[in-house]
């Protein structure tokens, strides 16, 4: 080994636990971002819910109910 060997040493550790720091402060910055879309996605698919149900309430359905079908001409 050489003379300079526990100041290369302390040097890799530092620089490790700088990265490791950088990545922790990402890693929490990705993870609010995620949570942010997730409560937005949230909000879109209660939005689209209630959408649905408005359309459905003023569009009624073409297909009627099987006891209200009047009988081909035919018959």
């Amino acid at each position: 080994m050489s003379v300079d060997a526990p100041s290369d040493l302390a040097a890799r550790v530092v620089e490790l636990e700088t990265r490791v720091a950088f990545q922790d402060q990402t890693v929490q910055e990705l993870n609010e971002t995620v949570i942010l879309q997730q409560r937005e996605i949230d909000n879109l698919t209660r939005e689209l819910e209630t959408l649905r149900g408005r359309l459905r309430g003023l569009a009624p359905s073409p297909v009627v109910p099987p006891d209200e079908e009047t009988p081909p001409p035919h018959y």
